[in-house]
């Protein structure tokens, strides 16, 4: 069935779930060991950041967005990167997450930061039972969905008044796919990202709002940080035959500026999507 401008949905949805399945694929040919039961255990840590900060415009954008008193669905939650400073723009937040290393990490922010009014809770979306609230919000968890609609179906149907998405450009693992041929002597197969979302949105008839910034350059405080996430992009392990391949030619492909160090310079175009369930 043809939707609006003459866009097939069924045509997008198999395209999206073509591109997550075969990146999936790849990943698991390559893999050194088994996936951890956690994948996120070994680097849960890095994703916490304080919640009060004021150099991201996005999170000012979505601070705006917040109705005192409402409730807000994170789905896809992690550590509480928007969690915390949604619940301190006045949103009650149902914090949702299938990583427990990062839900410990988020607990461990909410204490830190001294940050209330958040509902951890263990799961993958969609869920039964799934809670309903006044927003449905995700951010960077819609790249690697290979059912993306029937996950965007459940995330409307719990959203009272609207849905919001934050999407880059492209997915965050592209950072490191240029060390695919390298190490592994083949290309990465990319991920979906936002201007495929966008065009999936209008498929499936649905009018939005597009707030577009950028994240700038991401930078690390050194080159062993640097191979740390590498490694975990590439399904390396510390001591296999991948990272020595890795440790031989990172130095020529990372770069030092002013203390940090960087696999790319160019900032990344960001999206918040918002639309009506």
């Amino acid at each position: 069935m043809t939707g609006p401008l003459g866009i097939e949905p069924a045509a997008l949805l198999a395209e999206w779930t073509r591109r997550v399945r075969a990146n999936n694929e790849q990943a698991e040919r390559v893999r050194e060991r088994p996936e951890r039961p956690d994948f996120y255990a070994p680097v849960a840590g890095s994703f916490k950041v304080d919640p009060r900060r004021t150099n991201e415009p996005a999170l000012d954008v979505l601070r705006a967005m917040v109705q005192p008193g409402e409730t807000w669905l994170d789905i896809g939650a992690g550590a509480g990167r928007y969690a915390l400073p949604l619940a301190l723009a006045g949103a009650s937040v149902i914090a949702l997450d299938p990583s427990k290393a990062m839900l410990a990490g988020l607990r461990e922010a909410m204490t830190e930061f001294e940050v209330g009014g958040i509902t951890a809770i263990e799961g993958r979306w969609p869920t039964e039972d799934p809670p309903v609230a006044d927003v449905a919000f995700i951010a960077h968890v819609s790249y690697d969905i290979a059912e993306i609609g029937p996950f965007l179906d459940a995330m409307e149907a719990s959203a009272r008044r609207m849905c919001v998405a934050v999407l880059l450009s492209e997915a965050p693992a592209t950072a490191a796919a240029g060390l695919w041929p390298a190490v592994h002597g083949e290309p990465r197969d990319l991920l979906p990202a936002l201007p495929e979302f966008l065009a999936l949105l209008l498929a499936r008839g649905k009018l939005f709002n597009v707030w577009l910034g950028e994240r700038g350059a991401m930078g690390y405080p050194s080159l062993e940080a640097i191979e740390g996430f590498s490694r975990q992009q590439l399904f390396i392990e510390p001591d296999g035959p991948g990272a020595r391949r890795l440790h031989e030619v990172l130095p020529a492909l990372a770069y030092e500026r002013d203390g940090r160090y960087y696999l790319s310079d160019r900032p990344t175009p960001l999206g918040i999507v918002s639309w009506k369930p």
